[in-house]
């Protein structure tokens, strides 16, 4: 996964508003994918691993790199 670069809060929640919008305007699958981008909480991308598997997260297409950056780059892999 390539190295992303850090997002702040602020970004964080732009880009949950505008998905808002998205979603409010019909473009449900727009909505997902801006979401997605948002980078997931290394907790929450660690329970999420252990509850439904890496290949759920890779194939998603979630953002990482926050997880990456705590846990090291091969930790969806041990």
């Amino acid at each position: 996964m390539p190295n992303a670069q850090i997002m702040t809060d602020e970004e964080k929640i732009d880009k949950a508003y505008q998905s808002a919008l998205l979603l409010q305007a019909g473009d449900e699958e727009g909505s997902i994918r801006l979401l997605r981008s948002i980078p997931m909480p290394p907790y929450l991308a660690k329970v999420m691993k252990e509850k439904v598997g890496a290949d759920f997260l890779i194939d998603g297409g979630y953002n990482l790199s926050e997880a990456e950056a705590e846990f090291g780059s091969d930790w969806l892999s041990k």
